[in-house]
């Protein structure tokens, strides 16, 4: 019985895990993000975008947004599973903000089918990584 136990608490924790899983993209999509990143070198992650600009944001995959501020600054926004749909059909990221921060690192987002307009995915934000020229 305390073995069974352990083996449930065991499971649970493990499935908590933040550590990033490796992204697979596309051959596209990863012209995208070296595109983005060219010549630029990462900071450390913030934990809000504040002052985005929806115009400026490029879908990488369903894992990986960018938003580029102003005219060096490229910020790259990690999303977790769910939003894989996000960039190809008619599919749009939907975001509800409450309050001024902006987008900020925990806010849940929707992909919704724009067509139809339905859910069919959500996902949290994860880092938030801005790549600035040296």
């Amino acid at each position: 019985m305390r073995g069974i136990s352990f083996l449930l608490i065991a499971a649970t924790l493990g499935s908590c895990s933040t550590a990033p899983q490796p992204v697979t993209r596309s051959p596209s999509g990863q012209r995208a993000y070296e595109g983005l990143i060219a010549g630029k070198v990462a900071g450390p992650p913030v934990s809000c975008l504040p002052n985005y600009n929806a115009n400026d944001m490029s879908v990488i995959d369903g894992q990986t947004i960018a938003f580029r501020v102003g005219t060096g600054t490229t910020y790259l926004v990690h999303l977790s599973d769910g939003c894989g749909l996000l960039g190809s059909g008619n599919y749009a990221l939907l975001s509800r903000q409450v309050g001024g921060l902006g987008l900020c690192r925990g806010d849940i987002q929707q992909v919704v089918d724009t067509m139809n307009h339905i859910t069919v995915g959500s996902c949290t934000i994860g880092q938030i990584v801005p790549y600035t020229r040296p």
